[in-house]
């Protein structure tokens, strides 16, 4: 079977034509006018809204839109004419209420007169392209009102002046300002940004150029700047209260502009007030400020961190070529750190801890405390200083915190191999005489420079420490096989490689010692096979019992050459310096300093000497000091010994780190050819510079020696056309 036919049905419009009254547009739009004459005069309570959108429905469906649109042009002109009169008329303060009451009038009546002709928003205007009834409504006030010749120089004048009096300390009506700004910006940023913001910039700018210059020449850099931080805060919450938030950007760049930009040479560089003078007297607000204000114009930042960096180099450069402050390491290294902290201190609190202020701060403690030769030699002093003597009243945590500190400093220094020179040798006295303020502190000075430098560093450092442990057991498991009645010894067993140096010139111990001496000899050879003993008389400490004058007994702490000194006059009354030079076989110059602490040093002087001078000489003549009395039973004699090296003791160490020094740069450079193979001269030094920077700055015409040696031992050679590279012989 087929299936059913479907049947379509058309629906079609009347045939016969609509026949319209006449006077029907006219008629309609007279009750139009009317209800829009009403709305803007207040009277639109007894109007039926219904019935007027039914009336501007009609008017469109019969194609009569061009009347009603030209009719609602002409009726809002005649209303806002009336308005403008009224504004105009209006005096003084009262010309900006009277305007924001009309606007609002208006804003109101149009919204009203918009839903009356909703529809022909819809239709008619869509399909002429004509402005919408509300945007008309706009159109309309800004050219017959704002754009008035009489009212629009008035309004900005007003506008202007306000905020001038503003500025001058008045009070003003904010809420109104605000009210007639935001019609402005509602009548487009056009509208807001030629008739208000543009003059309002301009003449900021003017007032602030006068200001500035006012306030430059009348106060010091720290009250200009808080002058302008205030002005800068006020522009900032005037635009948050009244003024669009787009103009933020615009009006602080202006007071930017006119009260930093235009005058920041001159505020860092004011006499008794710049940026110096904040530096050297701790002004953290007013450096605070300087640096939150100059960081928001061009180069601002880039300029006090010049200067910051200038003068720091200055004072460092100062303080590292002062003859008088370098006769003390300790007070040197100390002033050091208080420099430190005090620019620590004023990059956090006031320059909010930029990282280019504070590499700022380390390029230039790197620079001055590298232009002293001695600052390892001083910076190891004073860590010496700290972990004997300790700090007075101090628990171990603050120890820590100064060395902390101190490793700030050593950081910065460029040999560190020197300084590691200088601090074995220290910490070699400290453990050997026991002068150690605490072993934790030792340790954890020593990990500290290992995290820093590596474990290479720091492995003969840990050596000592186990030398020192290895002794203590050698020492006790001495005296359980010895049990016979001599002086008491405690001997240091130390690894030569670990230890630093020590050039002995050897000394006649007293026989008494020697018999204990070489029992301890016997028993450490006969328990270790293939090694050698050899006795370092100049580091060793010696507690003597003395009797004198009149039965007056104390316990000496001397040193072992004082002691041998000291033996001497067991046996005699008074002896000649040639005389104990010969017997002890002492070196002169180690003599010297001995006699001088026990015959020259007030309050030690156990022995006396004629003629009585600070100095010993060879013709000297020395005898027990009866009369010497102590509070204490136990008394220190400590050695004159010059606190820093002397120059030739200084030459010394340096060519000992020089020698040093060689092996490590040829290590780099075989490590560096051996990866790289064939490379050339300029980029051997910058490799070996590099990977030898953490202990010290290789010198480059050493670097070339070093690679001439290598070549003569056949690990590398020239290239045959170009005398500049170098190959790595396999």
């Amino acid at each position: 079977m087929s299936a059913p036919r479907k049947r379509t049905f058309q629906i079609e419009a009347f045939r016969h034509r609509v026949v319209v009254d006449p006077d029907y547009a006219e008629t309609t739009w007279k009750i139009l006018e009317h209800a829009i004459h009403e709305i803007y005069d207040h009277n639109a309570s007894g109007l039926s809204f219904e019935e007027l959108y039914r009336s501007a429905y009609n008017m469109i469906l019969h194609k009569f839109g061009e009347k009603l649109y030209s009719g609602l042009v002409s009726t809002l002109t005649l209303h806002l004419k009336n308005m403008a009169k009224s504004i105009d008329s209006a005096q003084g303060d009262l010309f900006l209420e009277e305007l924001n009451k009309k606007w609002l009038y208006h804003n109101k009546s149009l919204q009203m007169v918009r839903d009356i002709l909703m529809y022909m928003d819809r239709t008619f205007i869509q399909t002429t392209h004509k402005a919408p009834v509300y945007e008309l409504g706009l159109k309309l006030w800004k050219h017959i009102i704002i754009h008035s010749t009489k009212i629009q120089p008035r309004l900005l004048d007003t506008l202007l002046q306000l905020i001038q009096r503003e500025r001058e300390g008045e009070v003003i009506d904010r809420g109104l300002f605000r009210n007639v700004t935001k019609m402005l910006q509602d009548l487009g940023s056009p509208v807001y940004q030629g008739d208000f913001e543009k003059p309002f910039l301009e003449a900021s700018s003017d007032f602030y150029r006068r200001e500035s210059q006012h306030f430059i020449d009348c106060c010091d850099s720290g009250d200009y700047l808080k002058k302008a931080e205030i002005r800068l805060n006020e522009e900032i919450e005037r635009v948050s209260h009244y003024l669009d938030v787009k103009t933020e950007s615009k009006i602080t760049a202006v007071v930017e502009k006119e009260m930093i930009e235009n005058h920041m040479t001159r505020l860092v560089h004011m006499e008794n007030s710049g940026l110096v003078k904040m530096i050297i007297n701790d002004k953290y607000d007013d450096l605070g400020r300087t640096y939150n204000l100059f960081q928001r114009v061009s180069n601002g930042l880039s300029m006090v961190r010049a200067l910051m960096t200038s003068h720091i180099r200055e004072t460092g450069k100062q303080l590292t070529t002062d003859t008088e402050r370098l006769k003390d390491p300790i007070e040197f290294v100390q002033r050091l750190l208080d420099e430190k902290d005090k620019y620590d201190k004023i990059v956090n609190l006031a320059f909010n801890n930029d990282k280019t202020f504070q590499n700022a701060l380390n390029s230039s403690f790197e620079y001055f405390i590298n232009l002293n030769p001695r600052s390892p030699e001083f910076i190891s002093l004073f860590m010496d200083d700290k972990l004997r003597k300790g700090l007075k009243g101090a628990s171990e945590d603050d120890i820590e915190i100064v060395l902390d500190k101190v490793m700030m400093i050593f950081r910065y220094l460029q040999e560190k191999d020197i300084f590691e020179k200088y601090y074995k040798q220290h910490l070699a006295k400290r453990l050997l005489s026991g002068r150690t303020a605490s072993d934790d502190a030792e340790r954890s000075l020593i990990l500290k420079l290992k995290t820093e430098c590596g474990y290479q560093f720091t492995s003969k450092l840990e050596g000592m420490f186990t030398d020192m442990k290895t002794s203590e057991d050698t020492m006790r498991e001495f005296y359980k096989t010895d049990t016979s009645d001599h002086p008491t010894i405690a001997v240091h067993v130390l690894t030569t490689g670990s230890w630093p140096t020590q050039v002995s010139g050897g000394c006649n111990l007293p026989i008494e010692i020697m018999g204990i001496c070489d029992k301890f000899r016997n028993y450490y050879l006969g328990k270790h096979t293939g090694r050698r003993l050899t006795w370092q008389t100049n580091m060793g400490t010696v507690d003597l019992k003395a009797t004198f004058g009149k039965g007056r007994k104390h316990e000496l702490n001397v040193s072992t050459h004082q002691m041998c000194v000291l033996m001497l006059f067991n046996n005699a009354d008074s002896l000649s310096y040639k005389e104990i030079e010969q017997a002890t076989e002492i070196p002169s110059s180690d003599l010297k300093r001995c006699m001088q602490s026990l015959a020259c040093v007030k309050g030690k002087n156990v022995l006396r000497k004629e003629p009585m001078s600070k100095d010993v000489s060879d013709n000297d003549t020395f005898f027990v000091n009866e009369s010497f009395a102590s509070k204490l039973f136990k008394v220190k004699i400590g050695t004159v010994v010059a606190q820093k090296e002397s120059e030739p003791e200084k030459q010394e160490t340096r060519q000992r780190v020089e020698e040093d020094r060689k092996p490590q740069i040829e290590a780099a450079i075989v490590r560096i050819m051996k990866s790289r193979r064939v490379l050339d001269h300029n980029n051997i030094i910058a490799e070996v510079t590099k990977q030898l920077q953490s202990r010290f700055l290789a010198n480059p015409v050493v670097i070339k020696k070093r690679i001439e040696s290598l070549i003569e031992r056949e690990f590398l050679e020239r290239d045959k056309v170009d005398r500049k590279m170098y190959r790595y012989l396999a």
